[in-house]
């Protein structure tokens, strides 16, 4: 599966043409959405810039599908071949597009251009889907759900990392919020009529503390106390934690959300407070990567002068609602470096990376190397056999 620039076929050498053609465009398109970022489920700018530019590129383009607002379909050509590309582009609380949303969108949009001319050549049916709320939200999983991914026989994105990875290791997790009610007192002259809600969420993390020794390879969990109180001198009355729990799959992940849950059940008992969870989005899945596509990305990638290292010993591990897809139908979801080391995703300084020239070269090259991937599917007739076959059909 080899892919060498000095020896492309036609169809590769129209879809890099392409992407060059639209760099300037789909830089800014990046650097438009990184500079104004959006919450999960409130992306209404960047959802809108991303169907302006693929309209342009003679897409249709349906808004609001699944039945969430900043969620799109944007389709073209009409072979059996339905090929899915996932946009991001929800950024995080107060750190902005530090997981870099604004290239995943861009990239994805830069490949559906390139495919767009070709996809009565290939036989195929192109959807650059706009999948809102990743992080926290379960878009994908949502838009899973309602149906958008029916029809469609594989799906792919790029993500933007400190270093090049075929598949990102990904693990499945559950968010919830936690919350104690309890009884509001004087803390000083009459502590004996309160019921310490912040008590019970201490409680509830010392258990967590205590459960981690016990925790299986794989197992995590981390959390952040939301309302912890309101005055020192007052008992507090609420109180409320909102946490993740990560496992190496679904099953793992039931049993073990269930034992962080009991440690905060046993602060509710041990003070007297009601408890009450609140499951915030479907839970996210492990991820199963496609061999076949993943080598065909790959060989693309190293063409276009992507290195790929070896594993490190602790590989980034993080979880994504793609993940879901890719038990639904094949998918991958590759990391591309944009040289931001030591820096990585979540922190401050990875968002200011997602907008240096090594995250718009990442766009160009994440672009291309998809588009490629799907070309070679589409002429390799075994695949594309194998990939009509996986099509997803409606439940």
């Amino acid at each position: 599966m080899s892919a060498s620039t000095g020896n492309l076929s036609s169809p590769k050498d129209r879809a890099r043409a392409t992407v060059e053609e639209a760099a300037d465009r789909l830089v800014e398109l990046s650097h438009r959405i990184h500079a104004h970022p959006e919450l999960g489920f409130e992306e209404v700018k960047a959802a809108a810039w991303c169907a302006e530019a693929l309209t342009a590129g003679g897409f249709d383009v349906e808004l609001g599908v699944g039945g969430l607002p900043t969620a799109f379909d944007a389709t073209i050509g009409s072979g059996p071949l339905a090929i899915g590309i996932c946009c991001e582009y929800d950024a995080l609380p107060g750190i902005g597009h530090a997981c870099g949303h604004n290239v995943i969108a861009a990239a994805g949009v830069g490949a559906g251009l390139a495919l767009a001319p070709l996809v009565d050549v290939l036989g195929c049916t192109v959807h650059v889907l706009g999948t809102p709320a990743e992080e926290g939200g379960g878009g994908k999983i949502l838009m899973l759900e309602a149906g958008v991914f029916d029809g469609l026989c594989a799906a792919m994105m790029v993500h933007p990392a400190p270093a090049e990875l075929v598949q990102m290791p990904c693990l499945a997790i559950a968010h919830f919020d936690v919350r104690f009610i309890g009884k509001e007192a004087h803390a000083s002259a009459f502590p004996e009529l309160g019921v310490n809600a912040a008590d019970a969420v201490t409680i509830g993390q010392v258990g967590v503390g205590l459960l981690r020794q016990h925790a299986r390879p794989g197992d995590q969990v981390h959390g952040i106390v939301t309302n912890g109180g309101a005055a020192p001198n007052i008992v507090p009355g609420l109180a409320e934690a909102k946490y993740y729990v990560r496992s190496s799959t679904l099953a793992g992940l039931t049993e073990w959300e269930a034992r962080v849950r009991r440690c905060f059940e046993a602060g509710a008992i041990a003070t007297g407070c009601s408890v009450e969870f609140t499951t915030r989005c479907p839970a996210y899945s492990e991820f199963r990567p496609d061999a076949a596509i993943g080598a065909y990305y790959r060989a693309n990638a190293e063409s276009l002068g992507r290195v790929f290292p070896p594993l490190p010993e602790r590989p980034l591990t993080a979880s994504t609602d793609m993940a879901n897809i890719s038990l639904a139908i094949p998918a991958i979801h590759p990391t591309i470096d944009i040289d931001s080391a030591p820096a990585g995703n979540h922190q401050p300084e990875f968002a200011a990376h997602c907008v240096t020239p090594a995250a718009d070269r990442a766009i160009l090259d994440g672009a291309t190397a998809m588009a490629w991937t799907v070309i070679d599917l589409a002429l390799d007739g075994g695949e594309r056999e194998r990939l009509l076959n996986s099509a997803l059909r409606p439940s």
